[in-house]
């Protein structure tokens, strides 16, 4: 190492191995660390978030990443798929890999090409966000226009919307700045893929991101593929005139286009409530809130006794606080979100953050009046805060609430709400662990066994519930199956917007094969409400004709079976592979229908799930 000094590393080891790695590269000082493994533990990025603050040598991008490409510098550090890339004038910033390969072959058939492509990636703690790579594209002289590319998860987007407000006041003739979000068709509590995909309680929805950066004058788009013509007119204007916002946003364009051009969503997808229905594979309904491991209360509430805490149910008497410890994404570090009054609920805080790798003594948490005696505020409840951060690390949790009241002149627990790292516990599962405390189970025998099916397969398939309030509602029957967590989220919110609704979500992952294709159709069609199936592909790792032989394959397999298939099949590719994967489908005289391009092959779907 001392001999090479290299400037950069890709590390493309396992999850278990990249902390390791990861720390290795920083302890060597190498400038720039890729890293592209996905469901890292939380704690061991809260450790390297730890280590990194404490230098200046080194920059991580990801983990959870595709990687980082020049492309008119001619040099990639990752796994991107080289045939759509081509030199040019846009910077690309994505946390998916795919929607950020849809924007780049978008960009290069418009003819601009890309200049740097950032991919972030999915992770919740993500060492290169869209604020330091915002910083690093406006100085970029070969960048013209910028594609941010974002989901739900964390609250990033929010924080790049607040420096392109800033951005926009301080420069004369700022780079234009377009911009997707995906997962505004998701499921409270799930994870949509990605390892940082879910929202938690205080997590702004991807509405509330979208709204953000319309608000600092960024459009928004609802497929990547309009990317390319935005951004075209973009840069025209730009050239012609200093002035390209007031082109786009202001009175200067006529209504229609301002208000709702063709880049545009027709009507914002429908999103799930906190309390829906699902129907299992047999079409009767079941209760769906979560899948986080969650301890069952009863059990978090004896982790508590067993510190030397009065915990059980609440009598009804005394005001009521929450206090929490949770990972805040913003500072990629623990945090303690203490009350301000009675019932206040720990969401409304703002986050304390402490070092992860430094005990918390009591003389260092903060104390908190709202109403509580003296000693509750500096005596009882730094003792819990103390506690809730031991058990914090001890189970590497993602977030711990407690609710109390005082009690006699202390305090005694009423509630708690302790939700640990999926990753760790699948792991220690897998490794024939057990876990010393029961887990909240919501899911019936059957979900849990599809879902055992799934993994074991590498597909992520969430059933999605049936809204109960809107209007616009016809009904969950278009099946996606789509290869890429961020294409799978934006596949489903690009369908409602057109005003199809979707019964899933599916990700075949980046690596699919023809078998993992067939599995997946066989999945989905269990569900009695789908009445049409859309495959929507881009070809990257996984080749569009890959795709192809395995929907035709699976298709003939089902129709040699009794019954045989009984609903149409609508199939989008781009990308690698595009030509001869709708060439196969076309030669497998089978009633498949494929598209070069979404909105067409959506309109299909659509039209066919009201037959």
């Amino acid at each position: 190492m001392e001999e090479l000094k290299p400037d950069a590393t890709g590390i493309y080891v396992a999850a278990h191995q990249a902390p390791a790695a990861i720390e290795e590269a920083i302890e060597a000082q190498i400038p720039l660390i890729v890293a592209v493994a996905e469901h890292i533990p939380l704690h061991d990025m809260l450790r390297i978030h730890s280590i990194l603050k404490t230098q200046s040598k080194s920059r991580l991008v990801g983990p959870n990443t595709p990687g980082i490409i020049s492309v008119t510098g001619k040099c990639r550090i990752g796994f991107q798929p080289l045939p759509c890339f081509s030199s040019g004038r846009v910077g690309i910033i994505a946390k998916s890999g795919t929607l950020g390969y849809e924007a780049v072959a978008s960009t290069t058939r418009a003819g601009l090409g890309q200049t740097l492509c950032i991919g972030v990636g999915g992770d919740p703690l993500p060492g290169t966000t869209f604020l330091d790579a915002l910083q690093i594209l406006e100085h970029d002289a070969e960048t013209e226009g910028i594609i941010l590319i974002g989901e739900i998860g964390g609250d990033s987007e929010l924080e790049a919307a607040a420096w392109i407000r800033d951005y926009q006041k301080r420069v004369e003739n700022p780079k234009p700045i377009a911009a997707l979000i995906a997962g505004i068709t998701c499921v409270e509590g799930k994870v949509m893929g990605h390892a940082g995909a879910f929202l938690l309680p205080g997590d702004p929805d991807a509405l509330t991101k979208i709204r953000g950066l319309e608000d600092a004058g960024v459009t928004i788009v609802n497929h990547p593929a309009k990317f390319g013509d935005v951004m075209t007119g973009f840069l025209e204007s730009r050239h012609q005139t200093p002035t390209w916002r007031k082109r786009i946003f202001g009175s200067m364009v006529g209504s229609a286009a301002q208000k709702r051009g063709m880049h545009m969503m027709r009507k914002r997808p429908l999103i799930s409530e906190k309390r829906t229905t699902t129907p299992n594979m047999k079409g009767k309904l079941t209760g769906q809130k979560r899948t986080f491991f969650q301890v069952r209360e009863d059990a978090a509430l004896n982790m508590l006794r067993e510190k030397g805490f009065n915990a059980g149910e609440y009598s009804g008497k005394g005001k009521g606080y929450k206090v929490a410890v949770v990972v805040d994404r913003r500072t990629c570090s623990p945090a303690i979100i203490l009350p301000s009054t009675a019932l206040a609920e720990a969401t409304e805080m703002k986050p304390i953050p402490f070092d992860y790798l430094t005990d918390l003594p009591l003389n260092k948490i903060p104390t908190v009046s709202a109403g509580l005696t003296s000693y509750v505020s500096q005596t009882s409840l730094p003792k819990l805060i103390q506690t809730l951060v031991l058990i914090f690390k001890q189970h590497q949790a993602i977030r711990l609430e407690a609710t109390f009241v005082e009690r006699l002149g202390d305090i005694k627990v009423v509630g708690a709400n302790f939700i640990l790292d999926e990753a760790v516990l699948k792991r220690k599962l897998k490794n024939g662990k057990n876990i010393s405390f029961p887990l909240q189970e919501i899911r019936t025998e059957e979900e849990k066994a599809i879902q055992s099916e799934v993994e074991k397969a590498g597909i992520v398939y969430i059933p999605l519930p049936n809204p109960t309030n809107s209007v616009d509602y016809k009904g969950r029957n278009i099946a996606t199956l789509v290869n890429g967590a961020g294409l799978a989220m934006n596949t489903i919110d690009a369908l409602s917007s057109l005003g199809g609704f979707s019964t899933n979500f599916l990700d075949t992952g980046g690596k699919a094969t023809s078998d993992t294709v067939k599995r997946s159709l066989r999945i989905i069609l269990r569900d009695e409400r789908v009445k049409v199936v859309f495959v929507n592909v881009f070809g990257g790792l996984t080749r569009g004709e890959m795709i192809a032989v395995g929907v035709v394959d699976a298709v003939r397999e089902l129709e040699a079976e009794k019954g045989g298939m009984r609903v149409p099949i609508v199939v989008r590719i781009r990308g690698t592979g595009e030509e001869d994967g709708r060439r196969i489908i076309a030669e497998s005289k089978l009633p498949l229908h494929a598209f070069d391009d979404f909105e067409e092959a959506a309109a299909k779907a659509i039209e066919l799930s009201a037959l």
